[in-house]
């Protein structure tokens, strides 16, 4: 089993601090979903969010992958959430051209905690028992959104960030317990929207009070001769609690670099360069900077 998963917010807009090409022609998604394929990914990953992504991949056709969608908030007043929630699912369904999906998720697990949260998770448990969705879950920014979720609800997947700076998700003790109770776990942010991957000299100068870290960084990839992509690969690989790494790419080479470096083998530890500043791990926070 390949364990990547392919993101495709790239397929629905110009998406990450390295991406120099914008957002990635129909003409690309289709080479790059057929190397997918015949390299053993099986899982894609979108959302509603993410622009023309779930129409690009309806029109270039998904009905050989497992689909992972993703649902924006309630909107504020909705008197029906069941219906509403039952309506984007619907809407998704066809833009994907496919009659069921592996996932769906919620884009503000936070809405769960509010008034209508119970209603809101009957309409995704509704869902999984019309047999329109497998798997029920939340897409995280920090695993601290799942110490008040967990106990009042049941999840099949969970999303959350997880890289070589960013390892809360391990540390918190979420990423045990997560598997312990049989929650199938997916992380993105691998590279950092990749900044990981960026020279020293290219990280933008908004990063700069981070220097020593990005030095530490590239020192031990230097002194260990191993690319910024295989080490940002094997970290998340590392772990075996960890089911799929969602991986994004905007061309069939970048795809094909990413599959052979995830296969390379690395040394057996790595750098300690945990980092618990949002302004860095959150994507979300980077205007602000």
């Amino acid at each position: 089993m390949n364990r990547l998963a392919l993101g495709t917010v790239q397929f629905g807009l110009p998406y990450g601090v390295a991406n120099e090409v914008g957002q990635v022609t129909r003409l690309a998604v289709k080479s790059v979903l057929k190397l997918a394929k015949e390299r053993g990914i099986d899982i894609l990953d979108t959302a509603i969010a993410y622009g023309e992504s779930e129409a690009c991949l309806g029109e270039v056709g998904v009905n050989e992958f497992k689909l992972v969608t993703k649902i924006q908030a309630v909107p504020g007043g909705c008197i029906d959430v069941g219906g509403w929630v039952q309506e984007q699912v619907n809407e998704s369904l066809a833009r994907l051209g496919v009659s069921s999906m592996y996932g769906l998720l919620l884009h503000h697990s936070s809405q769960l905690l509010e008034s209508d949260g119970k209603a809101l998770y009957q309409a995704l448990q509704a869902l999984k028992t019309s047999g329109q969705v497998k798997k029920i879950g939340i897409s995280i920014y920090s695993p601290s959104e799942l110490d008040a979720l967990i106990p009042r609800y049941s999840f099949d997947l969970v999303q959350a960030p997880f890289n070589i700076f960013d390892r809360r998700l391990s540390d918190s003790g979420w990423l045990d317990r997560l598997k312990y109770d049989g929650v199938e776990v997916h992380v993105r942010s691998a590279f950092l929207q990749g900044l990981l991957l960026m020279s020293r000299e290219d990280v933008p100068v908004k990063f700069a009070r981070w220097t020593d870290l990005f030095n530490l960084w590239h020192e031990w990839l230097s002194n260990n001769s191993v690319s910024a992509v295989q080490a940002c690969l094997a970290y998340p690989l590392s772990f075996s609690d960890i089911d799929r790494v969602v991986i994004g790419v905007d061309s069939v080479s970048q795809l094909e670099q990413i599959i052979n470096e995830a296969q390379a083998i690395l040394p057996n530890s790595f750098p300690d360069l945990h980092c618990e500043d949002e302004d860095l791990i959150n994507p979300a926070h980077w205007s602000q900077l």
